[in-house]
């Protein structure tokens, strides 16, 4: 098994520039805890639903200095294809198709319940198990919110375009202003739950933001409905040199837009030379309450305290007041303002 992880993480380093790699974080190299952090992009399993389990996630969290989490399951499992030699533990490890798994919610749901109190305070569970190009989708999360009412806190990561995984994924590719998923952005509204949505900016090597409008219009036509961009609409191999100036665009028009910076976004755009890029500084301190950070982490976490600390290059730019809100504050200010309970008679 460790031969296999080692295969992986060989795989995924080679779809990265040299100059990316040089930044990745080292899950053996201990770092003093500087900020107290919210995660506000988190996966307890990967894609075949496999996790290191929820106390190793508490105690990744308490290593990192991370006091709350978003904390979902994942929406997809990549199907071990019958002339596959080997099970493949990564959506991109060979040809085979994803496909939508809903039962990623009940495990979620299962293992929070079985926490303390007090651990309880700490994780923010999100229902995602659904396709959003199913009109089918807002039973699911109705049910959800049905099944185990007080629990759920957000709707996420709603995975939409998505470059490879949505080239990989069975069935129509989801978009995020698409007729599936406005009720679910309604149901969201009417019990202020936040809704995290991939929706890439724009296409693989392409460098204008030709999806921008997708997201766009979701935000518009919701404007009840908290919506957090997750990675700022980037994905592997999308540059849009005019990103910056789109996002700002975006957040002086609607008040209901946040941005999740986690994932590949800390290496494409915010930290160049191990240096937080001025642009984004200058965007982040004109919205300082619209941004949050994540380790987009998927099941294990033997690195997840080095992959949120790098985020201290970005966050010692920053000034201390805005800095706390992106570390934290931002993301506990998204979640509803009280337990979600349903009951249907």
């Amino acid at each position: 098994m460790k031969t296999r992880k080692f295969i992986i993480v060989m795989l995924v380093g080679l779809l990265f520039p040299m100059s990316m790699k040089a930044q990745q974080p080292d899950p053996n190299k201990p770092v003093a805890i500087k900020y107290h952090l919210a995660d506000c992009h988190f996966h307890f399993v990967d894609f075949l639903q496999h996790t290191d389990g929820i106390k190793a996630a508490l105690a990744a969290m308490d290593a990192a200095g991370v006091d709350d989490t978003m904390f979902s399951g994942m929406p997809l499992v990549k199907e071990w294809a019958t002339q596959e030699p080997i099970q493949p533990l990564y959506y991109l490890e060979d040809d085979a198709r994803c496909y939508w798994y809903s039962a990623t919610d009940v495990f979620v749901a299962r293992e929070v319940q079985t926490l303390s109190e007090a651990e309880r305070k700490r994780i923010h569970p999100f229902i995602c198990g659904f396709n959003g190009a199913d009109r089918n989708a807002v039973e699911h999360v109705g049910r959800m919110l049905e099944w185990y009412p007080g629990l759920w806190e957000g709707i996420g990561e709603v995975m939409t375009r998505h470059d490879d995984l949505s080239a990989l994924t069975y069935g129509d590719t989801a978009q995020a202003d698409n007729l599936a998923l406005e009720p679910v952005y309604k149901l969201a509204a009417k019990y202020d739950m936040p809704v995290f949505v991939h929706s890439d900016v724009s296409s693989v090597w392409k460098r204008e933001p030709i999806y921008l409008h997708e997201i766009e219009n979701a935000v518009k036509r919701n404007p009840k409905t908290k919506f957090v961009w997750c990675h700022a609409g980037v994905s592997r191999r999308i540059d849009v040199p005019t990103l910056t100036k789109e996002i700002r665009r975006l957040l002086g028009t609607y008040k209901n837009l946040k941005i999740d910076l986690s994932w590949v976004v800390y290496d494409s755009y915010l930290i160049k030379d191990n240096k937080a890029a001025d642009d984004w500084v200058s965007l982040i301190e004109a919205y300082p309450e619209r941004f949050m950070l994540g380790s987009d982490i998927v099941g294990h976490f033997a690195s997840y305290a080095p992959t949120l600390q790098r985020y201290y290059i970005l966050l010692d730019a920053l000034k201390p007041e805005t800095a706390k809100k992106v570390a934290k504050e931002n993301f506990l200010a998204v979640l509803p303002k009280k337990a979600v309970t349903v009951n249907r008679e």
